[in-house]
């Protein structure tokens, strides 16, 4: 949360708005972005920290509200420390813990790999859009995200992914076994 230190001075006919080099940092908050590129449909979470409590809630709002009569959510993450079953169970009583985990199945990203989940895209669009100035509260962004979330939602814009599975092959060949195809031609 950075916000101002002195006025900016407001945009004029062809100049944007200016502002002061100094700021006023106002504290740090988190996002828990989840993004369902099939739906084009994304949920950011605006919350004060990031911990494991709040991330298990997150996931108790991914099946309870978000997909109630899924059988399996499939989540793509990073290896965060607090990306894991165990964070329900410290938040959660076990047979809540254990209801909540029978509907998720975790995919981890490769370790530096994290440009792999599709979600890091979406993330860099919110940053485009509506991050990339200074917002000084956590309502106001909380404000801000919504705004810039509900249209997305609507349009259900999506991600136009290009990273093939031959191009996979290519670019992390060390972590594929080599096809049979490719070894006929080899």
């Amino acid at each position: 949360m950075i916000g101002e230190v002195r006025q900016p001075v407001p945009a004029q006919p062809g100049q944007r708005e200016r502002y002061d080099y100094e700021y006023r940092r106002n504290g740090t908050v988190n996002l828990f972005v989840a993004f369902d590129p099939h739906r084009g449909w994304r949920n950011v979470k605006v919350t004060d920290r990031r911990a494991a409590v709040d991330y298990a809630h997150c996931m108790r709002e991914l099946v309870d509200v978000h997909y109630p009569d899924a059988a399996c959510i499939r989540v793509v993450q990073d290896n965060l420390s607090i990306h894991k079953p165990g964070a329900l169970y410290e938040a959660f009583a076990p047979a809540e813990a254990r209801r909540i985990l029978r509907r998720l199945e975790f995919h981890y990203t490769s370790k530096h790999a994290s440009w792999l989940n599709m979600v890091e895209c979406e993330i860099s669009v919110l940053q485009r859009q509506c991050l990339g100035r200074r917002i000084d509260n956590p309502k106001k962004l909380r404000n801000e995200i919504a705004a810039w979330q509900r249209p997305r939602n609507k349009t259900r814009a999506r991600i136009k992914w290009m990273f093939t599975t031959d191009k996979a092959r290519a670019k992390l060949s060390r972590a594929y076994p080599a096809t049979s195809k490719e070894s006929k031609s080899l």
